[in-house]
């Protein structure tokens, strides 16, 4: 009660104390912040950098792994030139182990009796010692049927190369020595084709795991092999190797995230996940090793990753204790001092925030914080003039923005054939077309032309909106135009126009179009359609359908070196196409409710009789009608087109 009565006896020491107290919370509640967002940054750097270790792991293992094929393949390629030579056969697999020091050893294994002179039995192994020098020696007897085992089988039973899970080698035959090996095994044919043999090719396990646990982000962190099943290949403890898997402890103990996690790695898939491990809260980063089926992981204990922070976090609450009470002992003296000065400038800044932006804040000279209180006054006087100031410009900008996209918009516009009818000079061709873009600017395109008697047309959308999509519309149509005009057929124009796109397309960019070649006096139309959506063709005396197509190729611009195929109508006379974009099927009403292919094939049976610009005015009409106001969510593109007999 006397402490109570001490500060409130005294209004600075009152308001030193709140002051502290309120410093105290604001303080406290940005230190949490702090320490919130320090720790998920530290977490963050922690993922990356296993994430980054783990991918390098895997990298060489890779690299390992991809070198033993290659180099088998090599062998393999060998072996078929001689088939039949047998004595060949320890010279390759010599040559196949000094050209690869890393490999433990090699067998060339045939079926039986393939060599008769040799019986049942013919493998020709040449291994490596502990010492590095190489052993020879022909496998296969009664005690040990190489036939029967898996790096012979698999080959064999899957008609591919395989790798084979890790296993423990003994061939009584040889020098009864146990190792633990994984193997890489190719089927060997003959000229026919017909299965004759296995060539395996070894890695040793341990040096295998030397590798991959070669590189620890943290202290204590470790690295693990799964095989396609989660039997550990590579494990720190190996007691477990071959006969425990990742799921051995939830058959005992109920731990659903390491069941999550086995699962997830025996999938093949790739990530990070929490995980009790041993008792222990650790990460879990994990990656497959490309097509084994096994997969790689490395268990950081989250202890290790969060050791520097949770040493800064006892650092910084030990110097906010103190802060607090050396502020609580100095604050009375300071806030008695500066009480005065602060009511002037509070009559002052009460006429600055009524408007008068001109009344001059007075300023002593003291550089104490009321003197920076001051100086922070008159700086955010002089800021909000300034404020204002940029605000008008911007104002004025937006404005001449406004109108540059208006011209911007026109110039699109005037790029695309607006004067209809298009041919006037011609009976024979009914043809409109209509462009909404969706903003100022759109990504949607169409064009068309007559030359040699050949009309040629396309309508195409580019991925995105506003800007982007309206600088590569432009030069899409320029290409189709410059392009058509060589007299190209629609595959050719369409391969020709990927090609131009997909280089130096850094933002992925892409546009699908359909491309129309119709002949004027056949009424023969080659097409190709990029990625678009099916138009839709009337036939006199038949509903309306989407034309049916047998090639959907990829959109424009997603990979280079693509041949596009085309198709072909052999009659389009009497019959009326209606091409349009996304915009049409997939215009929204406020419910979100889309526009609809079902929709736009009714419409379509009721207008498909009409003139094409007569079908465009009344589609256009019903779209309206269903957005009911809705803020068009997408450029919207119609061409309707009929060759009359």
């Amino acid at each position: 009660m006397k402490i109570i009565e001490h500060y409130r006896s005294s209004l600075p020491r009152s308001l030193s104390l709140l002051a502290v107290l309120l410093a105290s919370v604001v303080f406290f509640a940005a230190l949490a912040f702090m320490f919130d967002q320090a720790r998920e940054a530290v977490k963050r750097e922690a993922m990356e950098r296993a994430t980054q270790i783990l991918d390098n792991t895997v990298q060489r293992a890779d690299n390992i792994l991809s070198n033993a094929e290659t180099a088998t393949a090599n062998t393999l390629w060998q072996i078929k030139r001689q088939l039949h030579q047998k004595d060949s056969m320890v010279v390759y697999a010599t040559a196949f182990m000094k050209s690869n020091p890393m490999m433990e050893g090699c067998s060339i294994a045939f079926e039986p009796y393939f060599f008769e002179q040799q019986g049942r039995y013919f493998s020709m192994y040449v291994g490596k010692e502990e010492d590095g020098s190489l052993i020879t020696a022909i496998e296969g007897s009664a005690s040990y049927e190489y036939f029967y085992m898996d790096w012979y089988q698999l080959p064999k039973l899957l008609d591919r190369p395989a790798w084979t899970d890790p296993f423990l080698d003994v061939d009584v035959d040889i020098d009864n020595e146990a190792k633990m090996i994984v193997s890489y095994g190719m089927p060997i044919k003959d000229d026919a084709g017909k299965y004759v043999g296995t060539l395996s090719t070894d890695i040793s396990l341990s040096w295998l795991s030397q590798t991959i646990s070669a590189v620890k982000p943290y202290p204590n962190s470790y690295s693990i092999m799964l095989g396609r099943n989660g039997t550990y290949f590579v494990h720190p403890d190996t007691s477990k190797l071959l006969y425990e898997s990742i799921f051995t402890e939830t058959l005992e103990n109920d731990n659903p995230d390491r069941l999550a996690l086995g699962q997830a790695m025996v999938r093949g898939e790739e990530g990070v996940r929490q995980a009790v491990v041993d008792g222990e809260h650790c990460y879990m980063f994990y990656k497959p090793l490309g097509t084994t089926g096994w997969s790689v992981a490395i268990v950081c204990p989250e202890k290790d990753i969060l050791s520097g922070f949770h040493r800064l976090q006892n650092a910084v609450i030990t110097i906010f204790i103190l802060g607090i009470l050396i502020m609580l002992l100095v604050m009375g003296r300071i806030i008695r001092r500066q009480l005065k000065p602060l009511e002037t400038l509070a009559a002052q800044t009460e006429v600055i925030a009524n408007g008068d932006f001109s009344q001059v804040i007075p300023y002593d000279g003291r550089t104490d914080e009321i003197g920076r209180l001051e100086q922070s006054f008159t700086h955010m006087q002089h800021s909000l003039v300034s404020y204002i100031d940029q605000v008008k410009r911007s104002v004025a900008a937006k404005a001449s923005l406004e109108n540059e996209l208006k011209v911007a918009s026109d110039i699109q516009m005037s790029m695309v054939p607006r004067i209809f009818p298009p041919f006037p000079d011609r009976d024979d061709i009914d043809l409109y077309a209509s462009m909404t873009p969706a903003k100022e600017v759109g990504g949607d395109l169409y064009d068309f032309f007559v030359q040699d008697n050949r009309l040629y047309f396309c309508v195409g959308d580019v991925s995105g909106k506003g800007v982007p999509a309206s600088l590569l519309m432009a030069v899409t149509r320029n290409l189709f135009r410059v392009i058509a005009q060589q007299g190209y057929t629609p595959s050719e124009i369409a391969t020709k126009i990927n090609h131009a796109l997909s280089e130096d397309n850094e933002q992925g960019m892409f546009v699908t179009m359909f491309i129309g070649m119709a002949n004027l006096e056949t009424g023969r139309m080659d097409f190709c359609n990029c990625g678009h959506n099916p138009p839709v063709i009337c036939i006199p005396g038949e509903p309306a359908r989407f034309l049916s197509m047998q090639y959907v190729n990829i959109a424009l611009g997603m990979m280079d070196g693509m041949e596009f195929q085309g198709e072909t109508l052999p009659d389009i006379r009497g019959q009326r196409l209606l091409i349009y974009t996304d915009g049409l099927n997939e215009a929204e009403n406020p419910s979100f409710e889309l526009f609809g292919n079902d929709r736009l094939i009714e419409t379509m049976n009721h207008v498909g009789g009409k003139p094409s610009r007569v079908v465009i005015e009344e589609m256009l009409e019903v779209v309206e009608k269903h957005r009911a106001g809705a803020v068009p969510s997408d450029d919207l593109t119609l061409l309707c087109l009929m060759l009359k007999a």
